[in-house]
């Protein structure tokens, strides 16, 4: 009998495993996809951006999603933990802008590596290809699970299955169903770190693939005229609205913003750009003098190419209602205004989210009110464990939902079985 099953063979899986095997308890890992780590090889393009270099305590503050739930996980287990866990199986890490911890190599596929290796040395068993389908429960208390070949009898079940974003991955939502039929609360499923739907569609189109580095954004309900989010770094126009890494961030707030469903169909949520934030109006007014000066015969759909990207230049020229064709030294003070305006304040009107399917995590997943904080077990099914993306929490990019992974991954690993 094995003494304790971890569900799922990603980074919050492999670490409750690890840690559980390392406290002398017998392990078993069942994943139902052909190798383990799917999700993590694709995390940071690739690089996997493993955690952050910031003080714990604002590992909290990232995390719009339940933040607070996770006092006592981030302090079982911390960046430097992992990136120490990480330097014992012989990877180094380095930090990048916006305190991003990445391995040395770039690559994910030596962050996984590091995992298989340790779950060798301490002969973690495992099955692929295995799903699991039920937990079996007795009097409040696991019994056994049963996957979709046999009954295996167990009394402790970690259940670190993953979200439902990348469903390619094996996050296919299957945990949700599980824990549910045990009676949890499964909070609505939403994707977060997402693209953005816009309602000018036609206007990103036309800018499809232009990134805009530097620039400032505002997150508002025009409602109340309420700043949601505010975020400064890069973001990019697509086919369909806008993406990048301000703009994932900014969903993380959005998704949990109260009504956020009807704002969104009202056309009540908009993101406000300012393209030159380094600038103030009026040293912005006296650029775009010095520019209508250097190209004062031109025409103003010609005079733009110092101010702004090709791709954005005829969207801007629409937006401005300043005549194409008229001559720079025929445009008012007025229409400079305007200029001036638009330029700190490019407004684009939110739609929806794209689908969770193409989202980077979840939000939603198991009712942090039915987990133990302080033991990820569950209130409800003795001997039941939640590690990672399945709970609902959920943060911003820059490592901080990796960090959640292991620290959660961590903490059951190293409580369960203690009963």
């Amino acid at each position: 009998m094995s003494k304790v099953i971890v569900v799922g063979g990603g980074p919050a899986g492999m670490m409750a495993a690890i840690t559980a095997a390392e406290n002398g308890k017998e392990v078993l890992i069942i994943e139902k996809m052909p190798s383990f780590g799917k999700k993590l090889l694709i995390t940071g393009k690739g690089r996997c951006n493993i955690t952050s270099s910031l003080y714990m305590s604002e590992f909290i503050k990232n995390t719009p999603g339940n933040g607070k739930f996770l006092y006592s996980a981030f302090q079982n287990y911390t960046n430097k933990d992992i990136i120490e866990f990480l330097h014992r199986q012989g990877l180094e890490v380095k930090e990048e802008r916006g305190n991003r911890v990445f391995p040395v190599t770039d690559k994910s596929s030596d962050v996984l590596d590091c995992f298989l290796k340790r779950m060798d040395e301490l002969k973690i068993k495992y099955k692929l290809h295995t799903k699991v389908e039920k937990i079996l429960v007795k009097e409040n208390q696991v019994i056994a699970i049963r996957t979709d070949k046999e009954i295996i009898q167990t009394s402790n079940v970690i259940l670190a299955t993953g979200g439902k974003s990348y469903p390619l991955t094996g996050s296919t939502g299957d945990g949700y169903r599980i824990a549910s039929e045990l009676g949890h609360k499964i909070v609505k499923i939403k994707p977060s770190l997402v693209p953005l739907e816009v309602y000018e569609k036609v206007e990103c189109k036309k800018m499809q693939g232009l990134s805009l580095r530097n620039v400032s954004i505002k997150l508002v309900d025009v409602n109340k005229n309420k700043t949601i989010y505010e975020d400064f770094g890069e973001m990019l126009f697509t086919h369909f609205g806008i993406s990048g890494p301000i703009i994932l961030s900014s969903s993380a707030h959005l998704v949990r913003y109260k009504d956020i469903d009807n704002l969104l169909k009202d056309k009540k949520i908009v993101i406000k750009i300012d393209l030159k934030p380094a600038l103030t109006d009026e040293q912005l007014d006296e650029r775009i003098l010095r520019d209508f000066k250097e190209f004062k015969n031109k025409q103003f759909k010609h005079s733009l190419d110092k101010l702004l990207p090709q791709k954005l230049i005829p969207v801007f020229i629409e937006k401005s209602e300043i005549e194409p064709e008229k001559r720079v030294n025929e445009i008012t003070r007025e229409e400079r205004n305007k200029m001036v305006h638009l330029l700190k304040d490019f407004e684009i009107t939110i739609k929806n989210f794209r689908p969770v399917e193409e989202a980077i995590i979840t939000s939603g997943g198991i009712d942090t009110k039915e987990i133990n904080p302080k033991t990820m077990e569950s209130k409800l099914i003795k001997g039941l464990y939640f590690a990672g993306e399945i709970i609902d929490v959920d943060s911003y990019t820059g490592g901080f939902n990796l960090q959640i992974a292991y620290s959660t991954g961590y903490t059951a690993g190293i409580s369960c079985g203690d009963s």
